[in-house]
């Protein structure tokens, strides 16, 4: 029987404290599962975000999606989490990853390190994390024990190992990255079909007691009658790709309702993806999906 869908809402964009609360009060209203906030620079601060928006809202989970992991030192983000799972009600996800453009990095003068170097620092921090925040020593204590559900993004193998044996999501952009500047590359259905794969292979070896949750990043939505023109400015950014090609990539879902509620179905079927999250700006243009896929 396939996993229930859940959906999250990557919010990559505030301005004021009234305008916070209540985007993150609609997306609870059009039945998002989870209320996420990456880490960037020039966007807002993780955690004071999260814990606002548990607070403006009942129902959603709250996320990081993912923290740069070469931002932090592994017990100052141990204080973090516990800090605020405590205060959204033991409401928090933690999501992890290496970080991918250096610009940033540059600008906070933290080193860069080779792609090697990153997968290490991230390593430790989780293992630093399991060995802090399952301490009955640590204060502050998260409500969630051992720790905060983690979920890990990933694409190349040595992380797909470390997903496999530490995270009970596992994210896939559906895109690799082109240097440091972090431009993204969308990958083929087939890419994806093998990067799947590849997971699962590091799952069964890793002997878990239960397969991780499969989450998505889509970087396109659109209700439309014209797929194409839907499409135009997103194709132009790829110009190596024709219009079908780009309408066939997983990190976008274009047509009518009833296509997009197909295509969604699709992506669980093929891959395994239960979990789905959608940039902020096309919360509203999701909304009615959810509607439609709630409980399935």
């Amino acid at each position: 029987m396939p996993r229930p869908f859940r959906f999250g809402i990557n919010m990559l964009n505030a301005s004021t404290e009234a305008d916070w609360r209540a985007k993150c009060r609609r997306a609870e209203e059009l039945g998002y599962d989870v209320i996420l906030v990456p880490d960037h620079l020039g966007m807002p601060a993780p955690f004071p975000a999260l814990v606002a928006a548990a607070e403006a809202t009942e129902r959603p989970r709250v996320g990081t999606f993912v923290l740069n992991a070469g931002f932090w030192n592994p017990a100052l983000l141990a204080r973090e989490v516990a800090t605020t799972d405590a205060l959204t009600g033991g409401r928090l996800e933690l999501g992890l990853g290496t970080g991918y453009v250096q610009a940033e990095h540059d600008s906070a003068g933290l080193p860069w390190g080779t792609p090697g170097e990153r997968v290490t620092h991230l390593q430790r921090t989780i293992e630093e994390l399991d060995r802090l925040l399952g301490s009955d020593e640590h204060r502050p204590q998260p409500v969630q024990r051992p720790r905060p559900p983690l979920l890990i993004g990933a694409n190349g193998d040595r992380m797909l190992k470390l997903t496999a044996r530490h995270a009970q999501t596992a994210a896939f952009p559906a895109a690799r990255t082109d240097g440091p500047g972090g431009k993204l590359i969308p990958l083929s259905p087939e890419e994806l079909d093998e990067r799947v794969a590849r997971y699962r292979e590091f799952e069964a070896a890793a002997g878990r007691s239960e397969p991780a949750e499969l989450n998505l990043l889509l970087q396109f939505v659109a209700i439309t009658d014209d797929p194409s023109a839907a499409v135009a400015d997103l194709a132009s950014r790829l110009p190596d790709l024709t219009t079908e090609e780009v309408l066939a990539l997983p990190l976008t879902l274009v047509g009518t309702r009833d296509e997009v509620i197909d295509q969604v179905l699709t992506l669980r079927e093929r891959y395994g993806f239960s979990y789905l999250t959608v940039l902020d700006d096309f919360m509203e243009a999701f909304g009615p999906v959810i509607e439609a896929l709630r409980g399935k």
